[in-house]
């Protein structure tokens, strides 16, 4: 199985939640690939200066959600060059066509005219095609926002390999366990988002608690001040009690009969959440103490990764008759 996360050096709630909780529970089911996508990361305008720190921190936010290096490889991509490599190869096989369709390219580019967009935005389908085939994924957890990668990934592979022998496995995608969805707490009908307009809707992972509580009790609810769990009429208030129902383990529906009132739902709420994140803060500051053991843990897991690549490389360049190297 494998899955990537671009390195951004911070994650929200929801993306907690929703993504990197179940990465930890997998890693236990699968033989679990977790990836930093740093090359991917060039597709939109970056700092340099901070790409690499980010690189380290993202590594280390994993690491606290819980996925031990010990039970998964986590690497980062551009430490595996066979990535890049199979992905020129690939770029010969995929269609214009294909590319031309993919939403995520659309959506990145509403904003400008496409003729400035860089090639790597349009391409880096094909190199998310080359991350999962790489490690002969059977399996790839996504949001229904990345469903369609995995399916060109299948078509890809399937053309491959009707035309040069089996060579990939053609992965699945793997549902995760159906989870909370967290929404913005100021726009409470959007996902929490990091791109969000306002910040005060996103709880990042590893805000202060006092900034924790204000955005909890500066959240939107409704003009009405009856507690209950309606997402569809009350989706502010609704939020709240998911959010509350993750942090205790208990259902929301019956968290909202302790509530007749929005102030004490709030409370409850924010010191629930805070306690909550707690542990994932606390690990995360521990590691952010010894970067240079993170960066050893990284190389291991680029080592043990690029043995998996390297085999798979070799099958992919004897299919298409390039001359092994003397």
């Amino acid at each position: 199985m494998l899955s990537g996360i671009q390195p951004s050096g911070d994650v929200h709630l929801g993306n907690y939640v929703g993504a990197l909780r179940n990465w930890a529970d997998m890693q236990d089911d699968y033989d679990a690939f977790y990836c930093i996508v740093d090359l991917h990361a060039l597709t939109l305008p970056w700092e340099p200066a901070r790409l690499p720190g980010r690189t380290v921190q993202t590594a280390q936010i994993l690491m606290a959600s819980g996925i031990d290096p010990e039970r998964a490889t986590l690497f980062v991509q551009s430490h595996v060059p066979e990535h890049s490599e199979l992905c020129w190869i690939l770029n010969c096989i995929a269609t214009m066509g294909e590319l031309n369709r993919m939403v995520q390219f659309k959506e990145k580019t509403r904003s400008k005219a496409q003729d400035s967009a860089s090639v790597g935005l349009f391409d880096y389908p094909v190199l998310q095609v080359a991350d999962i085939l790489i490690y002969d994924a059977d399996v790839v957890p996504v949001g229904e926002d990345q469903r369609q990668h995995v399916e060109l990934t299948r078509n890809i592979a399937q053309r491959f390999n009707n035309r040069f022998g089996e060579t990939f496995v053609v992965p699945e995608v793997a549902v995760p366990k159906l989870g909370a969805k967290i929404y913005d707490l100021q726009e409470p009908t959007n996902k929490m988002s990091k791109t969000a307009e306002s910040p005060r809707g996103t709880v990042m992972v590893f805000d202060e608690p006092d900034v924790i509580e204000r955005k909890i009790k500066r959240a939107v609810t409704d003009p009405q001040s009856n507690v209950r769990f309606d997402p569809e009429h009350k989706p502010g208030v609704s939020n709240l009690l998911t959010i509350l129902a993750v942090a205790t383990g208990k259902a929301p529906e019956e968290l909202a009969e302790s509530y007749t009132e929005y102030g004490p739902l709030k409370a409850d709420t924010a010191a629930a959440l805070i306690e909550f994140l707690r542990p994932v803060r606390e690990r995360y500051r521990e590691l952010a103490e010894d970067p240079g053991e993170t960066e050893r843990i990284l190389k291991l897991g680029a080592e043990k990764a690029q043995g998996v690549a390297g085999a798979t490389l070799a099958r992919v360049k004897d299919a298409v008759g390039l001359l092994p190297r003397a």
